[in-house]
């Protein structure tokens, strides 16, 4: 067989057998792919916009590896079996009609089906040239040289934390598939705010690096900087300006743009919130008592507690929150805890009395001087205990009893559309890194996403803010005074007689 040419001639040629023509963002591919793999740069992201022929050009890829070294194994990871399936077909099409490919096709039908395939090589080995696997079959006992996880994300697999979760312990075994040296390649766009794509950690849910820290990237999105489009031949203007009319923002910054953005419209954009990551400061000047945050003075405050029984990775959460306001006006979100009770204690102390203590606790810590504590459900039988857990621990705080006959969807909608659009609500960083940011994206109105910590925030911004005395001396001794303004009557003693 003649030496094999680079990956650029090997691809022209195929592409005059084809009477078509390699486009510039193609050539692009073909400089990166080839210049990476002789470089030995072993870990590599392909991202490009849909239907931009990357996958066809990694099909090109796998049959100039093989066409190369025919000693190669090379495993195709997909979202599900057909799509990698089709991978396959493609790189067999190649090798059966490429001049640099004559004699790798096996004369035994057997090695030749559409899931798998062998070419002639001289080594035995007992895994196939090329094999299509879905993420979710099993992968335990293959080796491969070359993965290529061609859209292993697709909405059927990013679409819920679960499923992210799985995806991600699915391709965590692909270092035990990989033989040391060898090659691991993802193509693909991304579909979630969470992606497997992501270039910085999503600290809400608990990362410290993103996914695939330090694999070698080349994104090519529809357009440039510029607004040039990659590829005017196929996409003009025209047609760039129609997809996205009928696709939506979203999808379009997803798909073509490959902007880490969830597909589907969501209604809370959590991108509105400003950060910020000062504490409490409370002080007393002048006998007043006074609370400030980032040197602005706060002067009202709302806490709410939506309660469940909080068993740990099962069922709602029991969720509270607090919200500052400050005297221009805007919204301080400075605390979301998602409370569990500890299984093994209840003998000792109950689910209920566990969660009014981690309540007390956040209350106290806080500053805060009342807690809107909703009714409905289990939370009818928790304001006396509360009460009793506030008094035994020497707080002061006033607890609400609250009774929602409005739907969950219009409470938040109604809590947040207005204050996040005029970019009035501002977020701490320990929010930030919560499971709230992760609810707040995927929340939409009548799904069955996660919104128990929506619901505890909608609750405080929604409610009415409690204004308590500012003169320290209006408590009795040992007492938190409050801080939030509000008029005192005091008696004073002059020299008029009257």
């Amino acid at each position: 067989m003649e030496e094999t040419p680079d990956f650029a001639t090997f691809v022209d040629t195929w592409n005059k057998d084809q009477n078509l023509k390699t486009p510039k963002h193609h050539k692009q591919f073909i400089k990166w792919l080839e210049n990476s793999w002789t470089g030995k740069n072993r870990e590599l992201v392909l991202m490009a916009f849909r239907n931009s022929g990357k996958s066809t050009l990694v099909g090109l890829f796998c049959a100039w590896l093989l066409a190369t070294d025919a000693s190669l194994r090379i495993m195709v990871l997909a979202a599900d079996l057909s799509l990698a399936r089709k991978m396959t077909r493609n790189v067999k099409r190649i090798i059966e009609r490429h001049p640099a490919c004559v004699g790798l096709k096996p004369r035994s039908r057997d090695q030749w089906a559409s899931d798998q395939f062998t070419v002639n090589r001289d080594s035995e080995l007992r895994d196939p040239s090329m094999l299509a696997k879905g993420i979710t079959t099993n992968l335990t006992g293959s080796r491969a040289d070359v993965v290529i996880c061609d859209d292993v994300e697709v909405p059927n697999t990013c679409d819920s934390a679960q499923k992210r979760e799985d995806l991600r312990e699915r391709l965590d075994e692909i270092d035990y598939v990989l033989v040391p040296g060898g090659l691991q390649l993802y193509v693909g766009t991304p579909h979630t705010f969470y992606t497997i794509y992501a270039k910085v950690p999503r600290r809400d849910v608990g990362e410290d690096v993103p996914y695939l820290d330090g694999f070698k990237r080349l994104e090519i999105p529809i357009y440039d900087a510029k607004g040039v489009s990659a590829w005017p031949d196929r996409f003009p203007k025209k047609k760039i300006e129609a997809i996205l009319r009928r696709t939506g923002p979203n999808k379009f910054r997803s798909q073509m743009l490959l902007e880490a953005v969830d597909i589907a419209e969501g209604r809370l954009d959590a991108d509105l919130l400003k950060s910020y990551d000062t504490e409490l400061v409370y002080s007393e000047m002048n006998g007043e008592a006074v609370l400030t945050l980032g040197g602005q003075k706060l002067v009202s405050a709302n806490a709410w507690w939506d309660p469940s029984f909080g068993a740990p990775d099962r069922g709602d959460s029991s969720v509270i929150a607090c919200v500052f306001t400050s005297e221009d006006g805007s919204y301080w979100l400075h605390r979301v805890q998602y409370m569990t009770h500890d299984p093994h204690r209840v003998d000792e102390v109950s689910e209920a009395e566990q969660l009014c203590r981690q309540a007390v606790t956040f209350v106290d810590g806080l500053y805060l001087p009342s807690l809107n504590l909703e009714t409905n459900g289990i939370g009818r039988f928790l304001p006396g205990l509360l009460r009793r857990e506030l008094e035994s621990q020497g707080v002061v705080c006033a607890v609400l009893d609250q009774y929602s006959s409005i739907s969950k969807d219009k409470r938040i909608l109604e809590a947040f559309d207005a204050p996040l659009a005029a970019g009035r609500i501002h977020a701490h960083d320990s929010v930030l890194k919560s499971p709230f940011i992760t609810e707040m994206r995927e929340w939409r109105p009548s799904s069955k996403a996660r919104d128990d910590g929506l619901d505890a925030v909608s609750g405080c911004l929604l409610a009415e803010p409690v204004r308590l005395p500012r003169n320290p001396n209006a408590h009795p001794p040992g007492k938190r005074p409050g801080w939030k303004g509000g008029g005192q009557a005091f008696n004073a003693k002059t020299q008029f007689e009257l």
